[in-house]
């Protein structure tokens, strides 16, 4: 990619908090030429792939004067991270400082209160009880109302019923959604058990479904008048919770293909149903925007990763230290509170400060 005045390595590598098999994140900023721009519109953002992405550097100061924690850190990436710094780049580095205001607070504590509803979030699919993540077919959404004005499931009745659903045949029922006169075929039942007592009939049942495993709906089947008086019941298809069931259960097949699968394995392995990583940059970013409230600065590298890393593996109470981070925030907010930082960003100096940057670094590449 042209014009990068910026490379780091971000994310984990530059907390101090990776482990084995942790990703390598990178970031940067560019600078877009006037060409570009005239030829094909102004791109604030271009991304690689899911590990490398870059902001244009307008789009990056817009940024960094809301506060936002991810773009604010690139200005103190720990020197070891930096993989290529334009000396364009430092004009914003020596001013770094004032894009500390009070409304980090708000960036940095929402940031932290997202991590804490995630983490806690028993509805991940990596915490879905298993009944959510198996495969089920149309017959576990079938019901029916039986002789005994019990509604029962389908399975269990033909278990009951010592009944296959191949030898059932089903009709509609006028003006009932979803509901079924259900037959059965007692003579091929008969040939099933017994060959030697087997009749000639004339007529075939399609069964509930014609394929188990892939049948998206159930089969209706030719009743002769003659057998209609023969019913066994009534048969409900709960067509909706089946239709839920098959978008979860494609949802979560995707998730198993895209997971972060030491992230999974993690949760796995402490099993307390909260995500240890959101935990871990909840703490982070509370403690970080404690940092800045009192010492005007951004400590990328954190200096607790040790304990971190422990919060992330579940080698804590997750439970506590949840509780412990909404503590954590009033903390944040009294920091704040209490500190002399401006409330709000200069914007105008930065706008300025971007003219200056963009003619310099266009006169040094004309040159």
């Amino acid at each position: 990619m042209d014009n990068i005045i910026f490379k780091c390595i971000v994310g984990s590598q530059a907390y101090g908090t990776s482990i084995e098999g942790s990703d390598i994140d990178i970031k940067g900023i560019y600078i877009q030429s006037p060409e570009d721009v005239l030829q094909n519109g102004y791109r604030e953002q271009v991304t690689v792939n899911k590990d490398e992405c870059y902001y244009e550097i307008k789009r990056f100061i817009e940024l960094c004067c809301t506060g936002n924690p991810t773009m604010l850190e690139l200005l103190y990436t720990p020197d070891d991270c930096i993989l290529f710094k334009d000396p364009i780049f430092d004009k914003l580095i020596e001013d770094r400082d004032k894009f500390l205001s009070k409304s980090c607070k708000h960036s940095f504590g929402g940031y932290a209160f997202a991590q804490i509803q995630k983490a806690e979030g028993l509805n991940k699919k990596m915490n879905w009880e298993k009944s959510r993540t198996e495969r089920k077919t149309v017959l576990d959404f079938c019901y029916i109302y039986n002789d005994k004005k019990q509604s029962i499931p389908f399975k269990q009745w033909l278990k009951e019923k010592d009944y296959v659903q191949e030898l059932c045949g089903l009709t509609s029922l006028p003006h009932f959604r979803y509901m079924y006169n259900v037959y059965y075929d007692h003579v091929k039942d008969t040939a099933r058990t017994n060959p030697r007592d087997a009749l000639k009939e004339d007529f075939t049942f399609k069964g509930i479904v014609q394929d188990v495993e892939n049948s998206n709906d159930i089969s209706l089947s030719e009743v002769p008048e003659w057998y209609r008086n023969m019913s066994e019941g009534l048969l409900y298809f709960n067509k909706d919770e089946y239709s839920v069931h098959c978008r979860e259960y494609r949802e979560y097949k995707d998730w198993l293909d895209k997971r972060n699968t030491q992230r999974y394995v993690d949760v796995n392995n402490h099993n307390q149903q909260i995500d240890g990583k959101n935990l871990l940059h909840c703490y982070r970013l509370i403690e970080t925007g404690i940092e800045i409230a009192k010492d005007k600065t951004v400590n990328v590298r954190r200096p607790n990763a040790k304990f971190l890393i422990g919060i992330r593996k579940g080698e804590y109470n997750l439970k506590d230290l949840l509780s412990e981070a909404s503590k954590k925030l009033e903390l944040l907010n009294e920091s704040f509170k209490q500190s002399d930082l401006p409330d709000t960003v200069d914007r105008g100096y930065f706008l300025s400060k971007l003219v200056k940057i963009r003619k310099e670094y266009y006169k040094s590449k004309n040159n």
